[in-house]
């Protein structure tokens, strides 16, 4: 495993445990908020192997689409939907309506932090691509 790699992934760690931390306390903002972060460090430690350039984003949606087509199968499109977490969930005054339903609750979370624990079991994997 490259160090860039570990390096991306241990980052990805910390966001996945204060996601899990903050879900039984109810701050559904941070879990969404942190499993997004997760998310876009686990796609970045995936890239960094492949010797990839990393792009200075934050969009999940645009990392996806520089991993070669077969990665993550399955969760692409559900993936990209965490983009609306990134400036929601961080400041107050964000857009209102930004989420249908307004700010997210447990239900989103919950969703949030599956994705992210999805992720992590299928790129924490020497070699995994």
């Amino acid at each position: 495993m490259s160090e860039a790699r570990e390096r991306w992934l241990a980052f990805a760690h910390e966001d996945l445990r204060v996601a899990e931390i903050a879900l039984p306390e109810g701050l559904f903002n941070q879990v969404c908020f942190h499993s997004q972060q997760c998310v876009e460090k686990a796609l970045k430690a995936l890239l960094a192997q492949s010797a990839v350039s990393l792009p200075r984003t934050h969009a999940i949606s645009e990392l996806i689409n520089l991993l070669p087509s077969g990665s993550l199968s399955g969760l692409r499109e559900k993936l990209a939907h965490l983009d609306a977490y990134y400036i929601l969930t961080r400041y107050p005054d964000a857009l209102p309506g930004d989420l249908p339903e307004g700010l997210p609750g447990k239900g989103e979370a919950e969703e949030a932090l599956g994705l992210a624990r999805e992720v992590m079991r299928r790129v924490d994997v020497p070699g995994s691509h």
